[in-house]
């Protein structure tokens, strides 16, 4: 086994628990300017609604949350704005994934475990049934969501934050 997967085992991946919104937000603020984080209450409602929809890497050796990555369910294709603060919209039985964010500590990048943390929350979305997996990043991170599965579909409609986004998906569905 190399060292990377060695350095990974020390992370439990797991669904969140209601009782962790103030860690994740504290995250979410370190990892997302201001005008795009996510605040409290919308962290809040999101666990409340979709904690089947939130993946958390614990760092087993220091016990804290190293990263999450959380997203809302709907039967859209394209991710719109209104999903970062607009709960009401997730469908517990939508066939798509919106990622509203996807965290890591500064101190754990560059490890793969961004990469560990997608796949196993693919994974997951997958056996619940979903079709798809959407969101959208800057362009700088491009790349890296190329090497995590995904296709860029080009420039989003999106101006969340006043950005420029680059919306981006993979297919959870079955290749045949």
């Amino acid at each position: 086994m190399n060292n990377s997967n060695q350095s990974l085992e020390r992370f439990e991946l797991r669904n969140i628990k209601a009782e962790e919104v103030e860690e994740a937000t504290r995250i979410e603020a370190i990892c997302f300017p201001p005008e795009e984080a996510c605040p409290f209450s919308i962290m809040k409602e999101r666990i409340t609604v979709a904690a089947d929809c939130f993946l958390v890497a614990i760092d087993k050796n220091e016990n804290k949350m190293a990263g999450f990555i959380n997203g809302l369910c709907t039967d859209d294709w394209h991710l719109k704005d209104e999903i970062f603060t607009n709960t009401s919209l997730h469908d517990p039985t939508g066939s798509n994934v919106m990622i509203c964010g996807v965290d890591v500590l500064p101190e754990y990048r560059k490890q793969g475990l961004a990469r560990e943390m997608m796949k196993e929350f693919l994974r997951r979305q997958k056996t619940m049934g979903r079709k798809q997996a959407v969101l959208t990043c800057v362009p700088t991170k491009v790349s890296m969501y190329e090497k995590f599965g995904y296709t860029d579909l080009g420039e989003s409609d999106s101006t969340w934050g006043g950005e420029k986004w680059h919306e981006m998906s993979v297919s959870l569905e079955k290749k045949e």
